[in-house]
């Protein structure tokens, strides 16, 4: 049956339109028809939400369209229809961006059991795993690191429109942050220089008064964190000068800012001092040639020249110190994977958090079976004290070794259930893979099994491991999906994954920030800094 939209602007009047039936495109056609223009030079607005074109399959009725709806259409060039549409796809964007950076550090910052295989955790300058203020200041930085990390991302790939508001979301998450926190760190003051430099790119005069408190904030913050003369920095990093080319940059833009607000002579002291270290980090290519005839890549060695004074035996020493550091982080997140698969298999508490893998190492320290101290820590909240109160009563010593036997038991037939379905989807007698499956353990070792047999044979009983065990099996929804645990706990420990996640734009996140390393802020090319010196030096010193 069809239903009535009320159709107001440009063209005005009742269209009869099958809602189930109906999309956009075909919406837009008829009224395109009527105005005998484009299709492209019209848009529809309906509740405040435009009417998008490439709404693909979706039917009118579940964009939220009904009988006697309102529809605004408006005219527009086919320019401006591409700008409105383009305008829309970044709002989403970046609403895509916040919902899932909250998401990541919500579940990274708690204690929560990680749905991915790797866990987001603070570092210093030295990689180190650091633990930063309360719960809620530790999911701040997080967002805040989050949005930096795909802000530098955009300004890498020239998008600094886009980069600014990204950066403005990330002030925006570091504000809640405790500010004693914040001030030991120095990605605040890099963010405040970042935005800047979006500015200047964009040639936006209009915020040069905001840039010159931004600036300041950033130099009292860097020193803040750095040290006096970066002397906490260097001996963070053995004496090398990562931070010299994060100072040119905020003295070039000093210096800009000081040139637009009428204030030449500050403007000349700050461009001068830019110039003096640009000239300082220009990498000579007699070292250069030397450091990449022993192998290293041209821009692994420019970097280590320009942090180390252009001293080819530093940066030898510098570059040997950070393959070993990456080698390091490669093994600590390998372990890591392994112990949040641990962790996996213990299951969460009743408020969803993970077993605790330090006070589990302190029980097993003293005697406990790993297994049996995991599921004492997880019923008690990751409580020790309850924990082990709970291992050394029998009563419920027993009910934990209960418990755990059961669950193994489920989780087994889980397995086998899987197994059985999967093979029976290909083809085999669901009988048979029963047999195969109770006989032989894994879906691998019963494929090959059925295979052997071969179709004369496949419903002979198998023989091997455990043949003399063979029983039937229910399905996915049998007797195999029961608790079967003890009754004294009203949660099973098991693994809640039914979450919704973007787990494109939370890859797209996490892949930002495991593609940099402790030196990317200050790791810059200069080649725009060097020309925005000379074209300022050249407006003071007319």
């Amino acid at each position: 049956m069809a239903e009535k939209l009320k159709i107001a602007g440009a063209w005005s009047g009742i269209i009869e339109a099958e809602l189930n039936e109906w999309t956009v495109p075909l919406l837009k056609q008829q009224i395109a028809t009527r105005l005998n223009c484009a299709i492209d030079s019209i848009n529809l607005i309906s509740a405040g939400k435009v009417l998008r074109h490439d709404s693909g399959s979706q039917k009118l009725i579940e964009l939220g369209l009904k009988n006697n709806s309102k529809i605004l259409v408006t005219r527009v060039s086919p320019d401006q229809g591409k700008e409105l549409i383009a305008e829309e796809e970044k709002s989403t964007r970046l609403q895509r961006l916040r919902a899932a950076a909250t998401s990541l550090a919500k579940r990274h910052a708690d204690g929560s059991l990680p749905v991915e295989d790797f866990n987001l955790e603070l570092e210093n300058q030295s990689g180190e795993k650091v633990q930063l203020g309360t719960e809620d200041d530790q999911r701040a930085l997080m967002m805040g690191l989050m949005f930096h990390g795909k802000a530098k991302r955009l300004v890498k790939n020239k998008k600094y429109e886009d980069a600014l508001e990204v950066l403005m979301m990330g002030e925006e998450a570091f504000s809640l942050c405790d500010s004693k926190v914040v001030q030991l760190i120095d990605n605040v003051p890099i963010l405040q220089i970042d935005m800047v430099w979006c500015y200047f790119m964009l040639k936006d005069i209009s915020k040069l008064s905001v840039a010159g408190k931004r600036l300041e904030e950033a130099r009292k913050g860097i020193e803040r964190s750095h040290g006096k003369e970066s002397t906490r920095l260097r001996l963070l990093h053995g004496n090398a000068h990562p931070e010299l080319a994060l100072h040119l940059r905020l003295e070039l833009l000093e210096g800009i800012v000081a040139y637009h607000s009428g204030n030449v002579e500050k403007a000349k002291i700050s461009l001068n001092s830019a110039r003096s270290r640009f000239l300082q980090l220009q990498v000579p290519d007699e070292e250069l040639s030397m450091l990449m005839g022993m192998g290293y890549g041209e821009r692994a060695a420019k970097r280590a020249l320009r942090m180390n004074h252009q001293s080819v035996e530093r940066a030898v020493d510098f570059l040997v110190e950070e393959k070993a550091k990456k080698q390091q982080k490669i093994e600590d997140d390998i372990r890591r994977r392994n112990e949040i698969m641990e962790q996996k298999k213990f299951g969460v508490t009743p408020l969803k958090k993970a077993v605790d893998l330090q006070k589990l190492k302190e029980l097993a320290s003293i005697g406990f079976e790993r297994e049996l101290a995991a599921e004492s820590l997880r019923r008690n909240e990751n409580e020790l004290q309850r924990a082990l109160d709970d291992l050394t009563n029998p009563d419920t010593n027993s009910d934990i070794q209960s418990f755990i036997e059961s669950r193994k038991k489920k989780r087994s037939r889980r397995s086998s259930d899987a197994a059985i379905e999967s093979l029976v989807s290909l083809g085999f007698p669901r009988e048979t893979v029963v047999a195969a499956v109770s006989a032989y353990g894994t879906e691998e070792l019963a494929l090959n099994h059925l295979l052997e047999q071969g179709a004369q044979n496949a419903s002979a009983p198998p023989t091997g491991p455990g043949a003399e065990n063979v029983a039937s099996s229910s399905g996915a929804g049998g007797e195999g999906s029961s608790d079967g645990g003890s009754g004294a706990i009203p949660n099973n420990g098991d693994v809640d994954h039914e979450m919704e996640r973007d787990v494109e734009m939370e890859d797209e996140i996490t892949g930002d920030l495991q593609s940099e390393d402790v030196f990317s802020d200050y790791d810059m090319e200069l080649t725009r800094e060097s020309e925005a010196i000379e074209e300022y030096l050249a407006l003071v010193l007319v």
